[in-house]
């Protein structure tokens, strides 16, 4: 330790101090310190400890192997896999190989034909139920392994920041941190968000809705229940994230022991409601979970016999916003910056997004000194692009599921941003393994559209401001569900960035599985109709996943 003129003591100065050692901390401080950046690690609390955000999509696993290669974390890469977390990392995990959704109306029998799954191609991997205190734990040893200096059981309670020196960061006790960057990663009470007034009130999300969440043992699969008799999804439920959805929410069920491996018996249930449909009662938690299932027996099956196994966790209005996430010395990320809900399981993907894009950012820093506004100026059009972008599709999905037919168009918007998203990361990483050229990774940062899934196309991004439009107008009574339904599915009939065959425009197209005859299908698009965004793309991304499989990346 240094002394200060005064005779003071005074801590060391840290390049970078991260609060919060979740996901997020745990990842980028593992990056960091691996790359020779002085990294501190605060959190308020200790692990392994309880969360939520459990459910990976390819994006997710896509980007956290980019992480893994570019940063030269070679412990990162078992999370981009259901195998690779087995085997590496923890076996209380369960699999995800579909994301499938159940529409159910109040009063009526589940109508067999109102189903949608989107299946994870077998061929290529399998996604994961995060049991998140063992993956968190995970990243916050690696982080300290790598040599990040960990300082658990800390709470910051307020934070000078200089543009010129850094930040100092003082605890409840007066103890004094100093670091030249910091990283608010700590999620809605972010300390940093509160000292510079940074929320956004009231917060622009038009999406609304709060939540109770728990873990249960003595959930049964949905595929025994008698209303799943008549399905016909291609991939049993229990297989992935089973979502059940209805006017005014939806319910997930994330098992995590849904393999033959399996020595977790938890599965993790969580209940989303919009408050102007279903107000919140004087009731516990657990009350109100039982009026609901009494309410939707068909529902309630699942849950005969199952119980809590720790207490309930229920919440306000879960949308909040910051109107800046970057300042001088700082950054705010994903949960700190804002949060919309935790359909469609983004939450962990835009976290990783600021993890890729901090990365390289604090570790130039770190060695030039140049911790400039300009350096990090792109994270805030990045991280107010997917704030948007999230509000807008999951908005849309709420007023969807008030009427079948409206849900069935919106939720192809959603499976195809989140498969052709994934193509722009895979073809970049492959590339990458060929070349070892980090320029490729900055250069998808050169977009007019940041936060979409595929800023390359003008007609896919039409087709999310034409899905948030015509929503919103159903919403104010100036279009019918049913009109809204069919010009979505038919802006998706006309789009050039996925073939034709797939069926996506189709009405009856509930169900998307990518066999191996619609992986050939696409394969001849991709070389003889595909615009030149996309077909090159596509044939990289799928190279490079076939590749990893035989290899045993996957």
């Amino acid at each position: 330790m240094q002394k200060s003129t005064g005779g003071q003591r005074r801590s060391p100065h840290y390049d970078v101090a991260i609060l919060g050692s979740g996901m997020a901390g745990g990842m980028l401080g593992a990056v960091l310190a691996r790359n020779g950046v002085k990294v501190l690690l605060l959190d308020a609390g200790t692990h392994p400890r309880f969360a939520v955000g459990e459910s990976t999509i390819p994006y997710t696993s896509g980007i956290t192997r980019i992480i893994a290669d570019r940063y030269n974390v070679p412990e990162i890469k078992p999370l981009s896999s259901f195998k690779g977390i087995m085997r590496k990392v923890s076996r209380n995990c369960g699999q995800k190989q579909n994301f499938g959704f159940v529409y159910h109306e109040e009063g009526r029998p589940q109508d067999s034909g109102k189903i949608n799954q989107m299946v994870v191609p077998a061929a290529l991997r399998t996604e994961t139920h995060l049991f998140r205190q063992d993956i968190d734990a995970y990243l916050f040893h690696l982080a300290v392994k790598y040599g990040a200096q960990p300082q658990l059981a800390t709470r910051i309670a307020d934070i000078e920041i200089d543009p010129d020196q850094g930040a100092v960061l003082r605890t409840e006790g007066g103890q004094e941190f100093r670091a030249s960057y910091v990283v608010d990663g700590s999620g809605f009470r972010s300390p940093l968000a509160e000292k510079l007034s940074l929320r956004e009130t009231p917060t622009r999300a038009r999406t609304h809705s709060r939540t109770l969440f728990t873990h249960m043992v003595g959930v049964r699969p949905f595929d025994d229940a008698p209303a799943a008799r008549g399905h016909d999804q291609p991939n049993p439920w229990h297989h992935g994230t089973l979502h059940h959805v209805f006017d005014g929410g939806w319910l997930w069920v994330i098992p995590f022991d849904n393999h033959a491996g399996a020595v977790n018996p938890l599965c993790s249930v969580g209940l989303t409601l919009d408050p102007r449909v279903h107000p919140k009662g004087e009731g516990t938690p657990q009350q109100e979970f039982d009026d609901f299932l009494a309410r939707f027996p068909e529902i309630a099956w699942q849950f005969r016999g199952a119980a809590a196994v720790r207490p309930w966790v229920a919440t306000g209005r879960l949308q909040y916003s910051a109107k800046q996430v970057v300042g001088e010395r700082f950054c705010l990320t994903s949960h700190a910056a804002g949060f919309i809900d935790a359909l469609y399981s983004r939450g962990l993907t835009n976290t990783l997004e600021l993890v890729n894009a901090l990365g390289w950012r604090l570790i130039a820093a770190s060695r030039d000194g140049d911790w400039s506004l300009e350096r990090f100026g792109y994270l805030e059009a990045l991280q107010q692009g997917l704030f948007d972008f999230h509000d807008d599709l999951v908005h849309s999905s709420f007023v969807g599921f008030r009427d079948y037919e409206l849900w069935n168009a919106v939720n192809r918007t959603w499976m195809l941003g989140t498969m052709l998203g994934n193509v722009m990361l895979e073809d970049a990483h492959f590339r990458f393994s060929k070349t070892g050229d980090d320029s490729i990774f900055k250069d998808l940062e050169a977009s007019d559209r940041p936060g979409s899934p595929l800023p390359v196309s003008a007609s896919f991004n039409e087709m999310g401001i034409l899905t948030r439009d015509l929503c919103r107008s159903v919403e104010e009574g100036k279009t019918g569900p049913g009109d809204a339904a069919a010009r979505i599915l038919e802006h998706i009939k006309g789009a050039d960035f996925i073939p034709s065959v797939f069926g996506f425009g189709e009405r009856d197209m509930r169900c998307f599985n990518m066999s191996p005859m619609k992986m050939m299908r696409n394969a001849v698009w991709c070389r003889t109709d595909a615009p030149p965004e996309m077909g090159k793309r596509m044939i990289n991304a799928s190279k490079g996943l076939v590749g990893m499989r035989i290899r045993g990346g996957l």
